[in-house]
């Protein structure tokens, strides 16, 4: 199996010691993405309180930013901490994505609540098409998935890189017709990434994993989700600059 988000690769089930008395169920881990998803809301709720509160949140920014990529990093390296790095994973993105938003919602009016619908709409909309046989996952769709995916992260870093000497990545930040278009581009290749993390974990169901990995695959649909919210909220603000 392949996925191209990083927390759901191929060799994620590979190797795992399996207790036939409790394995991950699909049950289980939509349970616990609800779980992560009200604790990414509550820091998330925090951190925008205290953005338009005036309270300064860059530190609450990048306590969240650095501290959720390490503890991601754990996550990923060491499956049986799932249970405890997932949730604590999904504190710190929010205290990220509140702060983000906050920011946006100064600028666009109603943007943040636009996002969210569309981030949970998209969400159902791609889960009914797997569920409903109409999206089938081909190796052919995994690998182009998993190549555009590649090719944004490269471009993103890229494009950090080049900002620490003044300059760019042409378009993606700009908010014309070219820009939209990427944005738009890059949130489908965010929303298709969920109907493979659908499919990993449904074939790990299949392949009875351990209980404690119900964390693990709730942890990889947070990871795309968070993604897919920021790249949704980035368009609405473009389409909103015009």
């Amino acid at each position: 199996m392949r996925s191209s988000n990083p927390s759901l690769g191929k060799d994620t089930f590979r190797g795992l010691e399996v207790d036939s008395g409790s394995t991950m169920t699909i049950q289980g881990t939509v349970n616990k993405t609800f779980i992560l998803f009200l604790l990414l809301s509550a820091t998330a709720f925090f951190t925008w309180t205290q953005y338009f509160a005036g309270k300064d949140i860059q530190s609450l920014l990048w306590i969240g930013l650095l501290g959720g990529f390490v503890v991601a990093l754990i996550t990923i390296f060491v499956k049986k901490a799932a249970p405890y790095t997932a949730p604590l994973y999904a504190l710190l993105e929010g205290l990220v994505i509140g702060g983000i938003s906050a920011m946006f919602e100064t600028q666009f009016e109603g943007i943040t609540t636009q996002a969210i619908l569309l981030t949970l709409g998209t969400l159902l909309s791609l889960l009914f098409a797997y569920r409903s046989g109409w999206i089938k996952v081909t190796e052919n769709f995994k690998l182009g998935v998993f190549a555009a995916t590649g090719a944004i992260f490269f471009v993103y870093i890229a494009d950090l890189i080049l900002r620490f000497f003044g300059m760019g990545v042409p378009f993606i930040h700009e908010t014309g017709p070219i820009g939209i278009i990427i944005s738009v581009v890059i949130v489908i290749v965010a929303a298709l990434n969920l109907v493979l993390d659908f499919d990993f974990i449904e074939e790990g169901v299949k392949q009875q994993a351990p209980k404690y990995m119900e964390w693990y695959g709730a942890f990889g649909l947070m990871v795309t989700l968070v993604w897919l919210y920021l790249e949704i909220l980035r368009l609405l603000s473009k389409i909103r600059s015009k």
